[in-house]
């Protein structure tokens, strides 16, 4: 990296560089600055703290991940759009992992409140899961089903945590299958007595 012209997306960029490299808990502003050469001070006028670049790279991670699913999706519906999308979320998780890590970090309601990519995602999610048919609550429960099985099959896989000689992604393919038949015969919490939707959906299951 050089010294010279240095600005916050310059920054946020190469903060999110490096915690793909080293981990985002990792990632602070000492290591950055040595990265660019400079000294801390170089940087505290493009981020206020680390807890301010943490945001910054996630938010920036976000609206990456909205536009991976969002160009997986496009123009597929019900199962294809399923598995782009299934596909897309793994292929990110274990290709970026400290970005997919900012993803997962807790933010300021208002910060998400105001950041279009989380809204992206979230009409993403609505259009691959359109074909489903399926209203709230029954909605929020199934991403909350897709989303802890990504998540975690994406996990493990990150960590070596597939031992057995069955391929790993022709389990992956038999999971999405699975969802697929599942999502198909759906549970309606309403047929069976459940309450109305507690505005889960909105935010981010």
């Amino acid at each position: 990296m050089v010294r010279a012209g240095l600005t916050t997306d310059r920054v946020v960029e190469a903060a999110a560089d490096l915690a793909d490299s080293i981990g985002l808990d990792k990632v602070t502003v000492s290591a950055l600055a040595r990265g660019f050469g400079v000294k801390d001070a170089s940087l505290y006028s493009h981020v206020r703290s680390v807890q301010d670049l943490r945001t910054r790279v996630a938010l920036l991670a976000a609206g990456e991940f909205a536009d991976r699913l969002g160009t997986a999706v496009a123009g597929r519906a019900g199962k294809d759009a399923l598995v782009a999308f299934a596909d897309a979320y793994r292929a990110f998780a274990l290709e970026r992992p400290g970005r997919y890590a900012a993803t997962r970090i807790r933010l300021d309601p208002a910060v998400v409140a105001e950041s279009s990519a989380y809204h992206r995602t979230i009409e993403i999610i609505y259009a691959m899961l359109r074909a489903y048919d399926l209203t709230e609550p029954d909605f929020t429960d199934a991403v909350r089903l897709l989303r802890s099985t990504f998540h975690g099959y994406s996990a493990l896989e990150a960590n070596g945590g597939f031992g057995a000689p069955r391929d790993v992604q022709a389990s992956w393919q038999q999971c999405v299958e699975a969802l697929h038949v599942v999502l198909e015969r759906w549970p309606s919490a309403q047929r069976s007595g459940e309450g109305e939707n507690d505005g889960s959906a909105g935010r981010g299951c």
